[in-house]
């Protein structure tokens, strides 16, 4: 069975930093394109950042460019999001997407997904 879980959401303040993570199993990472998507309340989902199976390319939403950045750990199946400089406007639940297609930014692109870890930036 497949399974994506997310971990190390939180609340902290604006400006902080924060670690988010996902570990598949079920699955080899090394065969997949990962991406990171957020949905705030009322809001629709939204892309934020893509990473190819190598890890050799990135790609990320205009809005979070030069605060976070995505890697990934293929032996030991996870992928991670790091976010800097935060701000309330990040709060939301993040996700974490498998795919075979390379930097998708649209989540029906992804075959598997997780439930997602909440991130709250106070302000």
């Amino acid at each position: 069975q497949v399974q994506l879980v997310e971990s190390g959401g939180g609340l902290v303040q604006a400006g902080d930093s924060l670690r988010v993570s996902c570990a598949a199993s079920g699955l080899t990472l090394n065969s997949y394109s990962m991406g990171w998507f957020r949905q705030a309340p009322g809001k629709e989902r939204e892309f934020v950042a893509a990473i190819t199976w190598s890890g050799k390319t990135t790609r990320y939403a205009d809005s979070v460019k030069g605060r976070f950045t995505i890697s990934r750990d293929n032996a030991k199946n996870t992928v991670f999001l790091q976010m800097n400089s935060l701000k309330a406007e990040d709060t939301a639940v993040y996700y974490c997407a498998a795919g075979r297609a390379p930097l998708a930014t649209t989540w029906d692109i992804y075959d598997y997904w997780g439930q997602g870890t909440q991130v709250t930036v106070s302000s």
